[in-house]
């Protein structure tokens, strides 16, 4: 019984830093995703609306995970 309640507590460890990556990989894929939709509507040739969507999604991705893994180090 020891054993699932140490998994339990590793879970709840690692659930913030789990959130933290899920929503890096969703800003990249949904910003990236939307600059391709754009790229369609325009009717652009070159994919530079998917690259612009790209590098908005890691900047925001990256502030946001940081800021996540920031605030869980602080939590006991």
């Amino acid at each position: 019984m020891k054993e699932v309640s140490s998994l339990a507590e590793a879970y709840r460890k690692a659930a913030p830093y789990t959130a933290a990556s899920t929503s890096l990989v969703i800003a990249v894929g949904g910003c990236t995703w939307l600059g391709h939709l754009a790229d369609g509507w325009f009717g652009l040739q070159t994919p530079w609306l998917t690259i612009a969507g790209a590098g908005l999604g890691m900047l925001a991705g990256f502030i946001t995970f940081f800021k996540q893994i920031r605030e869980a180090g602080k939590k006991p």
